[in-house]
């Protein structure tokens, strides 16, 4: 037998329709309990009390107790990484039809990618960010650059700070309606906690969907040059 990375094991976690919805749901950074995400997966709360078992095991998901309360989360980045990837292989390689409604156009327009802007609007602000020399592709991937951190401490982001944690500061992260990258890493967080407290972005209940205020569309517009048709719909 070939040894190697145990692919099969993680696939069969991830593959089944039930914990695929349980991981989806919590793409967007939260975290939820046992009986949100049994509901999320429509299964009864023993089965997904079973399902979480196995991820946590497996090390996609991590389990905070508060008081008799169990949540549970992502582990981390490269959890929400994979389903990223696997979210634009199955768009790609998917023959059947669906059917498309208002949630999904809202999902494709901006939402959360674990904690950092994704979507159509994410990725017109990464390149909006590289055209005004915030940032710069560097060896298949983004670097900032001193106009940037001039930039970004500027607005309240601590670059030195940043740098110090063990996650990457800048990185491209494939987007899987837009086919394209957007920012992600530690500088791609930073940079959606700061637009939420600016009040530029708001986050919908129970839901990855970011909506953008009245002051988001007008600064994004006028500091980045994101254009108004792309951003109108989201307002």
């Amino acid at each position: 037998m070939i040894e190697g990375p145990y692919i099969a094991e993680i696939a069969s976690l991830i593959g089944d329709p039930a914990r695929a919805n349980m991981l989806s749901a919590l793409m967007d950074g939260r975290a939820l309990t046992a009986t949100e995400l049994s509901l999320i997966a429509g299964v009864t709360p023993q089965t997904a009390s079973s399902h979480l078992g196995k991820m946590q095991t497996a090390g996609l998901l991590s389990l905070e107790k508060q008081g008799r309360h169990r949540y549970f989360r992502l582990s981390g980045q490269d959890v929400a990484d994979a389903l990223e990837a696997l979210m634009v292989l199955s768009s790609q390689t998917n023959p059947r039809k669906r059917h498309t409604g208002p949630k999904d156009q809202a999902m494709r327009h901006a939402r959360t990618c674990y904690d950092h802007l994704a979507g159509c609007v994410g990725v017109a602000l990464t390149d909006a960010l590289i055209e005004r020399g915030l940032i710069r592709d560097q060896d298949h991937g983004l670097a900032i650059t001193e106009a940037g951190s001039r930039y970004f401490e500027q607005i309240g982001i601590d670059i030195p700070q940043l740098k110090t944690g063990k996650r990457a500061v800048t990185r491209p992260c494939l987007d899987w309606s837009e086919r394209r990258p957007h920012l992600g890493g530690a500088l791609g967080a930073a940079i959606l906690d700061r637009f939420l407290e600016k009040g530029w972005l708001n986050r919908r209940k129970n839901s990855r969907t970011i909506q953008i205020t009245p002051p988001g569309y007008q600064a994004l517009r006028e500091e980045f040059g994101i254009p108004a048709d792309l951003l109108a719909a989201n307002v």
